[in-house]
């Protein structure tokens, strides 16, 4: 037997893909399992952007290699894109950097920053990609606690009262995940000052400000940000193409460059009608945004009324295509909870937990299901 890697000690097989095995064949099993666990849009992208892609398909340069860089119309449309949702400036040619996913920017960021050794300040609950990736290139965990009674803002004076003097780089997620806490611009500009005071790289991963969020912001939007911090975003949630992995880097060019060492080497570019298909989308009009929020505001409201049935508590102002709730008062932990739920009615929901352990006491419902899938979990326990 070959010996396996020694960083693979560090890590477990990513939660929802194990879980998802167990989902998937209790489904082949004949059960009806209604799936509210993960945040994969379930509606298509607009016709604009699939008509984008088929068009490009005989192109004679769409079978070939593509930029490391990505196509510069699809540098200009993040631009644009950036200069009309959230009034920021950038430099097409050296400030921004597509990518195929954000999750797999995660990983270029971390190896193009971080050394062994190096501290990580990851948010608890927060994405688990960041711990698992931070530990996958030898870096520590630093986590901070993000809690309810803070709404869910990390606590700038304790983290001052340590010593931060081998943190290299910080994770923040507003919109948050998954809670769905916000961030104003005022909070934006003190994680920015705590960063540069601390000569640590801040990364904030965005790709929620335009699913139920009133005012979408952005770190960038923090004047002279660009050269202490990063921003990740992704066309996922916000245009129905989670499965087209398009995402992006942006930031200065000294730290985009950087990125782009690590990306050149890992892949060969992203497929040119995807990159159309992506143009297309960050040209969407208004209409767009604003149908998809009606949407998700009517499934929204369906999954306060199932959430109330098993007597959770909520932030109705949260932001993004979950709802963070929490449990009543019991004697079972989230975990338990939601396998109990799986098994007695056939309904998978999130458990806090694998946020981190600040998540204990919470479930969280995704919103990428039907309205008469939520209505038919809402029977199943009404019943």
């Amino acid at each position: 037997m070959i010996e396996k890697a020694k960083r693979l000690q560090t890590v477990e097989e990513y939660y929802f893909s194990k879980k998802l095995r167990e989902v998937r064949a209790l489904v082949q099993a004949g059960k009806p399992v209604i799936n509210m666990g993960i945040g994969s849009p379930d509606l298509p992208p607009s016709e604009e952007v699939i008509s984008a892609l088929k068009s490009s398909l005989h192109d004679p340069k769409a079978h070939q290699y593509q930029s490391y860089q990505g196509l510069p119309e699809l540098r200009e449309a993040i631009v644009e894109f950036y200069k009309t949702q959230f009034e920021v400036s950038l430099d097409a040619a050296a400030e921004v950097l597509p990518l195929m996913g954000s999750k797999e920017g995660i990983m270029h960021i971390s190896l193009a920053f971080l050394n062994p050794g190096d501290e990580v300040l990851i948010p608890n609950p927060g994405y688990p990609t960041y711990t698992s990736v931070s530990k996958l290139v030898g870096a520590k965990i630093r986590e901070y606690n993000l809690l309810e009674s803070n709404a869910w803002l990390p606590d700038l004076s304790a983290l001052e009262k340590q010593d931060l003097s081998k943190v290299k780089l910080m994770w923040t997620s507003y919109p948050h995940m998954p809670t769905g806490a916000t961030a104003d611009l005022k909070d934006l500009r003190k994680l920015v000052e705590f960063a540069e005071k601390h000569n640590i790289l801040l990364v904030n991963d965005n790709p929620y400000s335009f699913v139920l969020c009133e005012n979408p912001t952005s770190l960038l939007s923090i004047a002279a940000a660009k050269n202490s911090v990063l921003e990740l975003n992704s066309l996922s949630k916000t245009f129905n193409m989670a499965g087209w992995r398009v995402g992006m880097v942006l930031g200065g060019a000294d730290n985009i460059n950087a990125i782009l060492k690590v990306k050149s080497n890992m892949d060969s570019g992203m497929f040119y009608g995807i990159q159309k298909g992506a143009i297309a989308a960050l040209n969407s009009a208004e209409n767009w945004y604003n149908s998809l929020n009606e949407l998700y505001k009517s499934r929204r409201n369906k999954m306060f009324h199932l959430a109330d049935l098993l007597g959770c508590s909520y932030d109705k102002e949260a932001a993004g295509m979950f709802v963070w709730a929490k449990l009543p008062e019991a004697k079972e932990g989230s975990e338990q909870f939601i396998d109990r739920i799986l098994k007695e009615k056939d309904i998978f929901i999130a458990p806090g937990t694998i946020f981190g352990t600040n998540g204990e006491g919470y479930i969280r419902f995704s919103l990428c299901v039907s309205e008469e899938k939520i209505e038919e979990a809402i029977k199943r326990f009404a019943n």
